[in-house]
């Protein structure tokens, strides 16, 4: 074979993968264009929804995408029969102290697992992780019935000291401390600092990315839960958004579409709204931790 035929070969090998390439690509896009429309459009559904006085009894079908009466009293109605911010305040301490309490669990315990390399340090991992296989539905009766037994229920400590058990975190903050130079510890324990010194001053501003990670996982997850909420708290005022808006619906003997629409798109602004604030760190920590969430 002359080098002209080898050459036109590997030209049409190469037009051929690059074509191959090409239509890939067009194909995973138009799957990912066709998947974000679908999570999308109940979303613009039940935002538009908010604003239709009309929709204030029934909801209307075939489902309308643009509001028949085209006004902002449903959001009136909706602070004026929910107490809206009460509900939301109680969501934000506890959403505030789990947080705080499970961050500091996970980075602490991600940091001793993955730089003290004390003996059995990856069992207790892998133990902490098969956590993770029990549903909460298994756990929830014994959990009611100890924080029962110390007279805890309707307390936010029903919702902080669960929180201590954080086990993907632990393992998002190990994986990702395994990527930070065990020099730099190494060198402030020869210059005298201590442990509690060496991850505050040094690991501890280095792990924001991961930080903001579990920020928003956390979040996300106190914010939207309902189930033990609904089990660990009696008292109308101490009750989250998500329990708060399920009572609400649950009382109303004649549905309040619209109202239910605007009072739960109103409750989704904090989410959102921290989510676009620290994206960014996301991004970071998937890149540098190589970890899919």
């Amino acid at each position: 074979m002359t080098n002209a035929n080898i050459k036109n070969s590997n030209s049409g090998e190469y037009k051929s993968f690059k074509k191959s390439k090409l239509i890939g690509s067009y194909t995973l896009t138009t799957f990912l264009i066709l998947g974000s429309v679908i999570m999308i459009v109940p979303f613009v559904w039940m935002v538009l929804t908010s604003f239709d006085w009309a929709a204030r009894l029934n909801i209307p079908f075939p489902p309308r995408f643009w509001p028949k009466e085209m006004t902002t009293k449903t959001y009136e109605a909706a602070f004026t029969n929910i107490p809206m911010l009460r509900y939301m305040f109680n969501s934000l301490i506890i959403s505030i102290g789990v947080i705080a309490v499970s961050l500091m669990s996970a980075l602490l315990s991600g940091y001793a697992i993955s730089k003290l390399k004390f003996k059995g340090s990856m069992i207790v991992l892998v133990l902490a992780l098969s956590t993770m296989m029990i549903p909460f539905e298994m756990t929830m009766i014994p959990q009611y019935l100890l924080f029962s037994k110390i007279h805890l229920l309707d307390t936010y400590w029903a919702f902080f000291l669960p929180a201590l058990n954080y086990a993907f975190g632990t393992f998002l903050a190990k994986s990702f401390i395994d990527q930070i130079p065990s020099s730099l510890r190494e060198a402030a324990i020869i210059d005298g600092a201590g442990e509690f010194k060496v991850f505050f001053k040094i690991y501890f501003p280095l792990c924001v990315p991961i930080i903001a990670t579990m920020v928003i996982l956390q979040f996300l997850a106190v914010w939207n839960d309902l189930l033990w909420p609904l089990l660990a708290l009696k008292t109308p005022d101490k009750y989250t958004i998500q329990l708060g808006l399920a009572m609400f619906t649950y009382n109303k003997t004649t549905p309040l579409p619209s109202i239910i629409m605007a009072a739960t798109t109103v409750s989704l602004i904090p989410v959102i709204t921290l989510y676009l604030f620290l994206q960014r760190y996301i991004v970071e920590s998937i890149a540098l931790s190589g970890i899919k969430q």
